[in-house]
């Protein structure tokens, strides 16, 4: 999770706040929103970020044995 919190001018957030609420529900990142250098608000993300737990699942597939000896012989082991 990045925890890392930007700051934008008030009137910088008008001109992008669509794309900026997008960017902030998407990444969790924190947003300070500032008039004449002072912050006033700050934009935040509404809910827990999403668990990592399951997120790879269905993503690997296993082929074969990948415990079992191939049977290449290695040089490393010519000497033994």
């Amino acid at each position: 999770m990045n925890n890392k919190v930007d700051t934008i001018s008030a009137a910088e957030f008008k001109a992008t706040c669509l794309e900026l609420m997008d960017d902030v529900a998407r990444t969790h990142r924190e947003v300070v929103i500032t008039k004449r250098g002072k912050p006033v608000a700050k934009l935040v993300a509404a809910g827990p970020p999403p668990s990592l737990f399951g997120s790879l699942s269905g993503s690997v597939e296993i082929r074969g044995d990948i415990v079992a000896p191939t049977g290449e012989e290695w040089e490393a082991d010519a000497g033994s």
